[in-house]
């Protein structure tokens, strides 16, 4: 019996089609007698790269001019027309990319259907939402409408690109669900923290919109604990699960310390692996600032310590959710899980293939911004591929390294014609015996 699919719906050529609709969608703002390659051509090629992890757009653009690659470039992606590389730039680079990024919000509605997220389940059937920022991009020469801009002590100006990303993750899941991104551009703000904050409550206020029914807490750091953000996350009906830091929430740590040394605090103790001694302390309704309005949370905290009594883990937290004895090590673990956003998507796109930080084209409008979304797009098609598809599973499982898997395919592109995707993998996964 083959390895199954999974869902038609999940499957390459039915997520690939959703990128070709949306950017039919697009106004082509082109005159129609001097267009030679369409936009779907020119998504898809893009498109084609990222998926593939290829780290050069002009080699990949030259590879594919010739005849085997070509063909393939048609059959496996449905390019009918393969633009130059200066060609792809230009046209991605001046047109709206907006009904694209709404491939995020359709390919997490199939998988929801598909009940294949029912494993990210957790504190009572609640997703785990992380939210988080990161930089993708920095020149002192190259720059965008949208770039961001800061003084260096050297006098120079750095301009750089950031986002804000949502992600669905859960404890001991490695594939992270990315939703889409939410930029953050030079009209947003001039501080750090302000833009991002900003970001957040978009990327807060998207999420809704495009998933009204999402039962999710949002998981974040301490850079989103404010009045503020937290009545955003009411406003629009999402628990959350927020990180403090006594630097920041110095009212708060007091009005602890006073509950600890008065015993007023719920304390719990677990042994670990490896005879490390779990700490947990709680205590309901405090207030985040000593300020009127300040809003009223749960505070959790957590510590480990190893056999020598030293501690090696020390978090912190507030809440809106309760929290009880049978409750906080789920509490704690769905905490801990935000950092997955970091290193599991993140640290994958930077340094496991995708080439994150790579300028594959900046152009002077949307092209910077068009790639990072095709780019997250291929992730977000591996990752649906790593839970559902076990020819890509087991394709996959043959090589110990996620590079050496990449290059094992793009190699077999340019020395094999194939007819699908389906195709690729079914040789990576079984190549044929040598002729007796």
């Amino acid at each position: 019996m083959g390895a199954r699919r999974g869902p038609v719906q999940l499957r390459f050529r039915a997520l690939l089609d959703d990128i070709r609709a949306s950017a039919s969608q697009l106004p082509d703002m082109r005159q129609q007698g001097k267009v030679t390659y369409s936009l779907p051509d020119c998504y898809l090629s893009a498109f084609a790269l990222f998926f593939l992890q290829d780290p050069s757009l002009l080699e990949f653009q030259r590879r594919f001019q010739d005849q085997i690659q070509r063909n393939n470039l048609s059959t496996v992606f449905g390019v009918e027309e393969i633009p130059s590389d200066s060609q792809l730039r230009e046209v991605l680079d001046t047109h709206e990319y907006a009904a694209v990024a709404e491939v995020f919000r359709r390919w997490f509605a199939r998988l929801q259907r598909s009940k294949k997220l029912e494993r990210y389940g957790l504190l009572g059937g609640y997703y785990l939402v992380s939210l988080d920022g990161s930089e993708y991009f920095t020149s002192e020469h190259v720059h965008c409408d949208y770039c961001l801009s800061r003084h260096k002590s050297n006098g120079h100006t750095e301009y750089y690109h950031q986002i804000l990303q949502p992600a669905l993750v859960a404890p001991g899941r490695r594939e992270v669900i990315p939703f889409a991104p939410e930029f953050i551009r030079a009209h947003d703000g001039a501080q750090k923290q302000d833009c991002e904050v900003n970001a957040g409550m978009r990327a807060v206020t998207r999420l809704r919109s495009d998933h009204r029914q999402l039962s999710a807490v949002m998981v974040c750091d301490a850079l989103y604990a404010t009045e503020r953000f937290i009545t955003h996350l009411e406003a629009h009906r999402f628990p959350y699960l927020l990180g403090v830091k006594k630097q920041s929430h110095k009212t708060l740590f007091e009005d602890i310390e006073g509950l600890r040394r008065g015993g007023l605090l719920e304390t719990l103790e677990t042994t670990a692996e490896a005879g490390h001694r779990c700490v947990y302390e709680w205590t309901h309704e405090v207030r985040l600032f000593a300020t009127t309005g300040a809003p009223t949370v749960n505070f959790l905290e957590f510590q480990m310590f190893d056999r020598s009594g030293k501690r090696t883990r020390h978090f912190s937290w507030v809440t809106d959710l309760p929290i009880a004895r049978h409750t906080v090590e789920e509490l704690v673990r769905a905490a801990r899980a935000r950092w997955k956003i970091e290193n599991e998507n993140f640290n994958t796109l930077k340094n496991h293939g995708y080439h994150l930080e790579h300028n594959f084209g900046h152009g002077t409008h949307h092209l910077s911004e068009v790639f990072f979304v095709l780019n997250l797009l291929g992730f977000f098609m591996h990752q649906v591929f790593a839970l559902v598809d076990e020819l890509y599973q087991q394709a996959r499982a043959g090589f110990s390294a996620r590079r050496e898997y990449w290059n094992a395919i793009r190699a077999a592109l340019r020395l094999m014609l194939f007819t699908s995707w389906n195709h690729v993998l079914a040789r990576i996964h079984g190549p044929p015996l040598p002729a007796s």
